[in-house]
């Protein structure tokens, strides 16, 4: 896994980088386990523009992913390292013992042919699904779940993972890459190892195409439209915050401090993201 830059033979390509796939086998997809993905141009039910800037974009099929690993003890084979289009971390193609495929996301150092288990009483091993209260303290996870077996919904892109690091009662205490620290039920699961494809976050575009080809429009700063266009026209914001052009505020926080799983966060994030 690394990154690849490209000789600046035209000005779109002085900056612009790309993964080097170097960990990818296999370049089409397990045809059972894709869904059609469709697109909305950002439209609603009326065909009204309900979310500005989205729209083209490249085709794609969805992959269906394993989140629950719930196909607990039965080994399962790694077959096929594959990109995915839908993330930014790769996907991992594993066949267990009866036949049966699917995807997984695919741990850094995970390689074809490794044999991977799910479920209590599993090996502490790269790539295996087990409860939060069967991890080592310091051991670093991804996938985790927030509900019990709902699948998992933290740490999930290139190069995510939280780390163990108490446990008291019926929960487990998670440092989250933000420095959050967050209380989680221990018959949740998790996966361990890091979300490979770390590099991810060290591409360039290098170009206005490339947001194209990701499905993102044009975005026009306020500032630059006139005062009968946006409230920031007429090049001034006049002493006010980043409005939207109906003059709802934008950058304001909007979590919900009231949910009953705020209740379990024991420390608040820190501005930035920590260094892994």
């Amino acid at each position: 896994m690394g990154i690849r830059q490209f000789k600046p033979v035209t000005k779109g390509t002085r900056f612009r980088s790309v993964s080097d796939f170097a960990e990818i086998t296999r370049t089409t997809p397990e045809k059972s386990l894709t869904e059609p993905l469709t697109k909305s141009g950002g439209r609603d039910n009326h065909g009204h523009i309900s979310m500005r800037r989205l729209g083209g974009g490249h085709k794609r099929k969805y992959r269906v992913i394993d989140f629950k690993r719930n196909k607990a003890g039965m080994p399962a084979v790694v077959r096929e390292i594959e990109y995915d289009p839908n993330r930014s971390a790769r996907i991992a193609l594993v066949q267990y013992e009866d036949g049966e495929k699917r995807y997984i996301l695919h741990p850094k150092g995970l390689k074809v042919g490794d044999t991977l288990m799910s479920g209590p009483g599993s090996d502490i091993r790269l790539g295996n699904a087990l409860p939060l209260s069967e991890i080592p303290l310091g051991t670093d996870v991804h996938n985790i779940e927030l509900k019990i077996a709902k699948g998992g919904q933290m740490c999930r892109s290139a190069g995510m993972s939280a780390q163990v690091v108490a446990k008291e009662g019926e929960y487990v205490t998670l440092r989250m890459p933000s420095t959050e620290m967050r209380l989680i039920h221990g018959r949740c699961m998790a996966t361990i190892g890091v979300v490979g494809n770390e590099e991810h976050e060290l591409i360039s575009w290098g170009k206005a195409g490339k947001s194209r080809w990701k499905g993102r429009r044009p975005k026009v700063r306020g500032e630059v439209m006139n005062p009968v266009d946006h409230p920031h026209g007429g090049r001034t914001r006049g002493g006010r915050n980043v409005v939207s052009p109906w003059g709802k505020k934008e950058g304001v926080k909007t979590r919900n401090k009231k949910k009953p799983s705020e209740r379990l966060i024991v420390r608040g994030r820190k501005r930035g993201r920590a260094t892994q």
